[in-house]
């Protein structure tokens, strides 16, 4: 039996190779180089190095730390869903518009330093001029000034009423979905006659007796009758969490059940929660000023654009800019956390991944 001979050059710069029958197999120069780089990869390399200068190896995977060493930590549910915000050019622009409404929140006095209880009656339902670039309303009052300082009470009542509908819903519907039985039959029956309640007819019932020209009675209202739609989605995403795989090995280990629903059910079953809330955000502020347009939510010397939208209705025809500016406002506040919302929940959604 011939022994298998090594590759030789031939005359046309490639190579001869031997093959296992005795014959002969001609190899193109590349092929020829693709043996003899493999070979000194397989030595160390032409430098003697472990990777010879050349092929260093595998890129760095994204959890890589700057020195090449991987972190081992996987991707976890909400970096994923932070970086795809980030990138989203809704969240991006709605936070924007978020972020600039908080701050006027906070100090109006940063772009409007007027008082909005501040009225002449010589200005009433006068138009734009130097210094009022909105105008005045039918008592007189600046309408710049107002519809800044009416950016306060929306947010306010919008973020407080939410908080509260997701504490109230999400810890009412997690404990049903987690002990279930006669405690989550007694919570599906009352959800079924609050869904039954109109929420504007509601309002015009329950706040027609309150005389508080505060927050509170709206928020309060907007929480009693807000919360079944959270402690719903609560309710099925615990149940559906507490099936999965770690949460009964948990339970086999002998985890209590404050431990399970906090350590293990919670974190997992969020998700729903936060961005129903934060859609729900901007229906609360919707919400609040269609009631105190009809008259029943906040009251007057309070500066809110549902007020100011109601005072200027009457004047619509003969001085537009008095409506135009708060409602205006308000509906950019409104799609601005409607817009928040969507992003949320296409970055916490992994059906859309």
């Amino acid at each position: 039996m011939p022994e298998p001979q090594s590759p030789c050059p031939d005359d046309n710069g490639g190579a001869i190779a031997a093959t296992g029958a005795g014959g002969a197999m001609d190899l193109a120069t590349s092929e020829g180089g693709t043996l003899e780089q493999q070979q000194q990869q397989q030595r160390g390399g032409p430098e003697g190095g472990p990777d010879g200068g050349r092929g260093a190896g595998p890129e760095p995977g994204p959890d890589a730390r700057p020195g090449g060493e991987s972190t081992g930590r996987p991707h976890s549910l909400w970096s994923d869903a932070w970086r795809d915000l980030r990138r989203n050019p809704v969240f991006v622009l709605s936070g924007l518009v978020i972020v600039f409404l908080v701050i006027i929140s906070i100090r109006p006095s940063l772009i409007a330093g007027g008082n909005p209880l501040s009225c002449d009656l010589a200005r009433a339902q006068d138009g734009s001029r130097p210094g009022h670039p909105f105008g005045f309303n039918g008592q007189g009052c600046d309408v710049y000034t107002r519809t800044v300082h009416g950016a306060r009470t929306s947010v306010v009542v919008g973020v407080l009423a939410s908080l509260g509908v997701a504490v109230a819903g999400s810890v009412l519907g997690g404990l049903a979905g987690f002990y279930g039985g006669f405690w989550d039959a007694v919570l599906s029956r009352v959800t079924d006659i609050f869904f039954g309640i109109p929420v504007v007819l509601g309002g015009l019932v329950l706040l027609s007796v309150v005389t508080s020209s505060t927050v509170w009675p709206v928020i309060g209202f907007m929480v009693l009758l807000g919360w079944p739609q959270i402690s719903r989605i609560a309710r099925g995403s615990v149940i559906t969490v507490k099936q999965n795989d770690f949460v009964q090995a948990a339970r086999a280990l002998g985890a209590s059940s404050p431990r399970l629903m906090l350590r293990h059910i919670l974190p997992n079953a969020v998700a729903p929660v936060i961005v129903v809330a934060t859609i729900a955000l901007g229906t609360f502020i919707a919400l609040e000023a269609t009631l105190s347009y009809l008259g029943v939510g906040l009251k007057p010397p309070t500066v809110s654009w549902g007020i100011d939208i109601s005072d200027a209705s009457p004047y619509i025809r003969n001085s537009p800019h008095m409506l135009l500016w708060p409602a205006g406002a308000l509906a950019v506040t409104v799609l601005a956390f409607i817009m928040l919302g969507d992003a949320v929940r296409d970055a916490l959604d992994p059906k859309l991944r």
